[in-house]
Parts: C-alpha cells; structure tokens; sequence
C-alpha cells in the first residue's frame, strides 16, 4: 500500500497539542491527514450509509487514530463509541479499537482483567451501595476514591478518616455515582508511567508528585529511565491484556518492594514524556501504525 494514497483520521474533541502533533507527524510520512471533531459525529443507515462529520465520509480514510473521547452524556459516549465499533465493522483500522478503549475508560474492566491474569493492582471495593462503601473502607482504613471514569487524576481524592469517609459517600450517594474504593498504597509520592508502542516500551519515566497524587497535569516532575526488563515485560502485557496497541502503563513500585499497575491509559499523553526523549513520539505511534497497515 502506497504512502501517498493513504488518508488517515485523527478522531479528537479539538485539535489540541496531541491531535496537532499527530497530523504533522502523518503530513511527515506523505500520509493525507484528516481531522474529525467528535462531537460532529454523524451516522447514517440505509442509503447512505456512513459516518460522516458535515458530509466528510470518516470511512474514506484507511486508519483512524482515536485521541480523545471527552466526558459527555451517557447516551453521547455511547453514541460515540457505536460510531467506532461500526466504522472498525465496516473494516476501518481504528487505534486503538474501540473494545480496547471500553476496556480501559473503565477502571474497574481494566482491574479486573488485569487481576484475573494474575498481575497485581491495588485491592479494590466497587459498589453502588453507601453501607457497603462504609464497611470497605472500614476494613481498608486508608482509600483512594476514584471515579469510574476518568483521567489526569481529576476527581480522586484519598480518605483516611470516617468521618470524612461518610461525608464524602453520602455526596456521592446524592448524585448517583459508584463508590469505587481503592486501598491507598504508601510509594513515596513517586510512580512509573510506560510508554507501549506495539510489543515494546519506547520510553519510561519517574513521575514525582507534590503529594500522593502523580499526574502530570497535577503539577508532578518527570525524569527519565530505564526501565527493567521485568517492568518492561509487565507493562507490554498489561497492554495487551486489555487490546492496546499503545498505552500508558502507569506502575507504582510499593514501599514494600512489590510493583503495581495501577491503570493502563488507551488514550495516553506524551507531553511529560517528551522532556525525557529525543524523538518524536507522534512518529512512533505514526510509523507503528503505517507498518501495520502496509502489512494488512
């Protein structure tokens, strides 16, 4: 398949920093770089029958590389996310597939699934039920509250108090949301965040927080590392676990010496990451998916 035939989609809310850095990145490979906004999806049946955004057909495009699925209604996620699942059944390479990123908005599909496969993840309670959220933490003393779904570390807050425990349930209860519990594990205000392209890490780095929390966008500072070839090997198989054909593997090494996975991002920031690098990372994930393509 000829590069210059191609024209591949970048699915985004806007064309922000990563979309933007993604359609260089194909304009440099002589790739036809499209971009959809996704709040302008359209989806016909019948005659036509198509997605489109303001009658631009996405399935004119050989691949479409997904970049952001922004929080919406319930009934616009799910509208979103059929729009993928038909695009990929109409046999459109979608990265990452739209099973993948189901598996990994949701935190408790990823914890799961990574767990039932024997890699370890902090110990975690799930419920709708404000008692049973009460009597998990009871018995955990020390939680992260997360919410199902979510990103940047927004909306995680850490609970060691039952007084403040029951506050914040009762809040959550009001406004019909999941308790997820996740039992807070000491590691030195610092964690892991891999980066998988394919069946390799590419790079790695140490994210050291202000506080328990590690996230870039919350303020965390980020160094370069090698990462051990078992780190290496638990992170490339927590990817492929839940389908990514890259990911954020984030991994937080335990006071105690144990290593966690703690989430497994399909939709992964590299903006920390690039002040750690010499090479584009736009490019990897541009090349991985051409060399993929070109084989098919």
């Amino acid at each position: 398949m000829s590069g210059q035939s191609l024209q591949i989609g970048v699915l985004s809310s806007q064309a922000g920093w990563h979309a933007t850095a993604l359609l260089d990145a194909l304009k440099g490979h002589d790739v036809t770089p499209c971009f959809f906004p996704i709040q302008r999806l359209a989806a016909w049946t019948g005659e036509p029958s198509q997605v489109e955004v303001y009658g631009q057909r996405l399935e004119d495009c050989q691949a479409l590389i997904v970049r952001t699925i922004p929080i919406g209604s319930l009934e616009q996620i799910i509208f979103r996310m059929d729009a993928l699942h038909r695009l990929e059944h109409m046999g459109m390479r979608i990265m990452n597939s739209p099973k993948a990123i189901e598996r990994t908005v949701d935190t408790y599909y990823t914890d799961f699934l990574l767990r039932d496969a024997g890699i370890l993840t902090p110990r975690t309670m799930v419920t709708e039920d404000f008692e049973q959220a009460l009597e998990a933490f009871r018995a955990m003393g020390d939680v992260v509250v997360k919410p199902l779904f979510g990103s940047e570390g927004k909306g995680m807050r850490r609970v060691s108090d039952e007084d403040t425990a029951y506050r914040v349930f009762r809040s959550l209860e009001l406004d019909r949301y999941i308790f997820y519990l996740q039992e807070y594990i000491p590691h030195g205000q610092e964690d892991i965040r891999a980066f998988v392209v394919g069946d390799r890490v590419i790079a790695a780095m140490r994210r050291r927080g202000n506080g328990w929390k590690t996230n870039v966008a919350q303020g965390a500072e980020v160094e370069a590392i090698e990462l051990p070839a078992d780190l290496q090997e638990l992170s490339i198989e927590a990817a492929r676990l839940v389908g990514t054909e890259y990911a954020g593997v984030d991994l937080m090494p335990a006071e105690d010496g144990r290593v966690y996975v703690l989430e497994v991002n399909s939709i992964p920031g590299w903006r920390g990451l690039r002040k750690t690098v010499t090479f584009n990372v736009a490019d990897v994930i541009v090349e991985y998916l051409l060399c993929s393509l070109a084989k098919d």
